[in-house]
């Protein structure tokens, strides 16, 4: 695995720059720890999940993003083991920490503690592939789709479904999802039965018919919703095509206005993300900026820029958005805490008056290993110095 600087865009070389290497099959998915900008976890065919710490040092491309010679990281912090086939998604908690929920194609859902490095609960009544995975925005809620064409919200803590929605798509296309941030709505991406593709709204407390419909085009593959909970716009994305739709949401009828054309390329999309906020260039009134993964040329950054003529912060394009910082711990999740994400302030002129919290220190077998032997050598030491006094321990 490459990892890069957000602020320094490169040419990675294998062999040459940095890169991360411990799984013994491929990585499918990947996911940064939301309260811990250097830890992340990865998913492999071969069945595990690793969680790394990227160094303060770590830089595999220079100045000038040319590929820079420097050490692989090979130890891992954490190995979750408990998936007995393929690992296939990923995806942190939103509020607590270190809690992880997994997808695997023993057709299960595993929700972890990291820290312990054990399983919280297990949901494995599905039939078939998981295609989608997401968290509600308080974390006490899980959606998923699935191949059987079932959505099936899982109540994480006790490992069970609360609800479930049969058939929200009538064609083949895999279904995506994505919460409308704390509205009580989650939408659907799927297909109709004349395979054009189309989107839908739910009220989650009335999950037998959809709110709203809107079919958009005939292309072939799957939609890829991507929500801003902070100012309510909707990313349709196209897996396989180039473009990118903005929706904003609101939450009434109609519920989803499109802002604009959006976004256009000849270059298919084969995967794309949201930079947090945290990350934004927010003086030059950069609302948004997308991860674009081609297929052969590389990732491409797409920014989402108001236009503005003040060089002042603008309070009403950036509200407070999530912090790096938990709204609980995993044992209080577990025991039933349920509470919205803590915000910060995105105001340059008030960085550093934002809550801090005290990262936790996962620790690998090496460094215990290396701490052991420097405890024996010192132990030694000590003995040593008693015999040459003459002092009978």
């Amino acid at each position: 695995m490459h990892v890069g600087r957000l602020d320094r865009p490169g040419r990675f070389e294998s062999g040459t720059s940095q890169q991360v290497e411990g799984h013994t099959g491929s990585v499918l998915d990947m996911d940064w720890n939301p309260f811990d900008d250097s830890m992340f976890a990865s998913a492999s065919e071969d069945t595990t999940i690793k969680l790394w710490n990227i160094p303060e040092d770590w830089e595999p491309t220079d100045e000038k993003g040319l590929a820079k010679s420097g050490e692989n990281l090979t130890q891992s912090l954490v190995d979750l083991v408990g998936h007995r086939k393929k690992v296939t998604l990923l995806k942190f908690n939103p509020t607590a920490s270190n809690v992880l929920a997994s997808t695997s194609s023993d057709h299960t859902v595993k929700f972890w503690d990291v820290e312990k490095g054990e399983a919280v609960s297990t949901y494995d009544d599905f039939s078939d592939l998981i295609q989608g995975m997401v968290w509600d925005m308080r974390g006490d809620v899980c959606a998923t789709s699935c191949k059987d064409k079932i959505v099936r919200l899982l109540d994480p803590r006790a490992g069970v479904a609360t609800s479930t929605i049969t058939k929200p798509h009538d064609g083949l296309k895999s279904v995506k999802l994505t919460y409308l941030g704390d509205s009580g709505k989650i939408l659907t991406t799927g297909a109709s039965r004349q395979n054009s593709r189309e989107m839908k709204i739910w009220d989650l407390k009335n999950l037998s018919k959809p709110l709203k419909m809107e079919s958009i085009d005939t292309a072939s593959g799957a939609l890829l919703p991507l929500y801003d909970n902070d100012t309510n716009i909707l990313y349709l994305c196209g897996k396989g095509d180039g473009i990118i739709r903005p929706y904003e949401f609101e939450n009434k009828d109609p519920y989803l206005h499109k802002l604009n054309d959006g976004f256009r390329s000849t270059d298919p999309a084969k995967g794309l993300c949201l930079v947090p906020k945290r990350g934004l260039d927010i003086m030059d009134c950069e609302t948004a900026r997308i991860l674009k993964l081609t297929n052969n040329k590389g990732i491409h950054p797409l920014k989402w820029i108001v236009p503005r003529k003040s060089d002042a912060f603008q309070d009403d394009i950036f509200p407070d958005c999530p912090a790096a910082c938990p709204a609980h711990t995993a044992d209080e999740w577990a025991q039933g805490s349920s509470k919205l994400p803590v915000t910060q302030n995105l105001n340059p002129a008030l960085a550093g008056k934002s809550a801090v919290v005290k990262k936790t220190k996962l620790r690998t077998v090496a460094t215990v290993s290396a701490e052991l032997e420097e405890a024996k050598e010192r132990i030694k030491y000590l003995e040593n110095k008693l015999a040459s006094s003459g002092i009978e321990y």
